[in-house]
């Protein structure tokens, strides 16, 4: 392309572009300005001349005053690099999402916002600030390129959001099979020239107003199916699609500062990628909101599940959990463990003598002061009707019988006076360490053969496994191994009163 400006006093100037070499006289928004350089002298006449012009028809010039210019220039620049910020900030965003949450339509609307962002910088000749050499031809086959390839992802990122049923499967398939015919007319428009593109050019208007038409029927169909993501995208595609189908209905020409049709299609992309991720991240955060409150449902189903309902502690199943996690912990350290079984002497006769009522708050009480050493080396549960547990870490030896008889004296100074009056209440203890015994049910065992030693010998005293006796032939009959019972997470002991 050449200009010659002839100027009143008889002289000329010449200025020429040619393609992949548009120097400093392009503009944002494909445009190329020449501006006489000789600004004190009047001009008598401009001369245009354009060697191999694909298609005149889609050349627009304009006179425009040098000051009016400069502020369209600068207007056009600040508005087109919003525009390309949002929607490439709204493409990475879509797309990290559908990475995230795993939805399909998001991923094709991210590939959609990232194509258009290419053709805004393509069309606006913003690339040029980095490729120089697409000046011209090769940006503009570009730019249609991109163009059409984005109603290909604009239709699936629409069809695939809804889900099955939201919208008829046929409507889904015609507005594919328009998109794909986009894809086939354009792909082959943006590489020919001449009297051909002009010819191509009405049949691929047809096709996207058909791709688009079909697409908003399905959100239309699924809107009133009552589908979320359906109208979400109506508030996001209704703008775009509706510039898409001015731009091929009215010609707007070189209007919007010289943008035309393009920084409408652009501006409406723009403010659908700000819709769509203000959508998808209100819905993220109902979502994580949900699942916060269906997480913390869970956990306390979880907690209660491990815990004694009377009293408080935990029962048997939350005591061989923390139980066997403390064994593990000790053994990676190499300390003592060991296991109290707790049973509370003659308790039928206090529930025979007071009520049940009585001796529930008898067992609440004795919980609380136990509970008192709940901690990282111990744990504390109630296993079952008058049975008491304690897990104890780093304590062996008499050291550990000194512990057991510590909390025997201190479960025998609660205060019950006020439900059974001034009846004394007493424990028996048995301990077990940690031995040949490793697992917890063998530790079980050895605590429980101590436990019934203790019962045996009087009541109200510590039986250590180590000195207890093994089970008479009479209890074997009556204890837990001979019985063939087994210690599990659920169910309780035998009595021993």
């Amino acid at each position: 392309m050449l200009v010659r400006f002839d100027y009143a006093d008889g002289t000329s100037e010449t200025q020429h572009v040619r393609s992949g070499a548009f120097g400093d006289h392009w503009r944002p928004g494909a445009q190329i300005a020449f501006r006489p350089q000789n600004g004190k002298v009047d001009l008598n006449r401009i001369t245009l001349r354009i060697d191999r012009l694909s298609s005149y028809p889609l050349l627009r010039m304009r006179l425009v005053r040098a000051g009016e210019a400069d502020v369209e220039t600068t207007m056009l620049a600040g508005l087109v690099g919003a525009a390309l910020t949002l929607l490439l900030a709204g493409a990475l965003y879509d797309l990290t999402l559908a990475m995230g949450v795993r939805r399909q339509y998001l991923a094709w609307q991210g590939a959609w916002a990232g194509t258009v962002f290419l053709w805004g910088l393509s069309w606006s000749q913003f690339a040029l600030l980095v490729a120089p050499g697409l000046a011209g031809t090769v940006a503009a086959q570009l730019s249609t390129a991109l163009s059409v390839l984005s109603i290909p992802f604009a239709t699936l990122s629409i069809t695939t959001a809804l889900a099955p049923g939201m919208a008829p499967r046929f409507l889904k398939q015609a507005a594919l099979a328009l998109a794909a015919i986009v894809l086939l007319i354009g792909i082959p428009a943006a590489l020919v020239r001449g009297a051909m593109l002009e010819s191509l050019a009405p049949l691929l208007a047809v096709a996207v107003l058909g791709a688009l038409f079909c697409a908003m029927l399905c959100l239309a169909w699924g809107f009133r199916r009552g589908s979320p993501e359906a109208r979400d995208l109506i508030g996001a595609w209704s703008i775009p699609s509706a510039a898409l189908a001015l731009t091929q209905l009215v010609d707007i020409g070189s209007s919007l500062w010289g943008g035309g049709p393009q920084i409408l299609v652009l501006f409406a992309s723009a403010w659908q990628t700000i819709w769509l991720s203000i959508a998808a991240s209100r819905r993220l955060a109902k979502l994580r909101a949900e699942r916060d409150v269906a997480l913390a449902a869970e956990a306390r189903a979880c907690a209660l599940a491990e815990r004694d309902p009377l009293t408080g502690i935990r029962n048997r199943r939350g005591f061989v959990d923390a139980s066997e996690a403390l064994m593990q912990i000790a053994a990676a350290d190499g300390a003592p463990i060991a296991l109290l079984l707790i049973d509370v002497d003659r308790f039928k006769r206090i529930n025979d003598e007071h009520g049940h009522a009585a001796g529930d708050v008898v067992l609440c009480a004795i919980a609380s002061r136990l509970a008192r050493w709940e901690g990282p080396m111990c744990t504390v549960a109630r296993l079952g009707g008058e049975e008491f547990a304690m897990m104890v870490a780093h304590l062996s030896g008499q050291a550990l019988v000194g512990f057991a008889d510590h909390v025997r004296q201190e479960i025998a100074a609660c205060d019950h006076r006020a439900s059974i009056g001034e009846r004394a209440v007493t424990i028996s203890i048995g301990v077990a360490e940690v031995g040949r015994h490793d697992e917890f049910t063998g530790l079980y065992r050895e605590a429980d053969r101590a436990l019934y030693a203790a019962k045996r010998d009087g009541r109200n005293r510590v039986s250590h496994a180590a000195d207890a006796s093994p089970w008479p032939p009479a209890a074997q009959g009556e204890g837990p191994a001979a019985t063939g019972t087994k210690f599990s997470a659920s169910g309780s002991s035998a009595p021993r009163g």
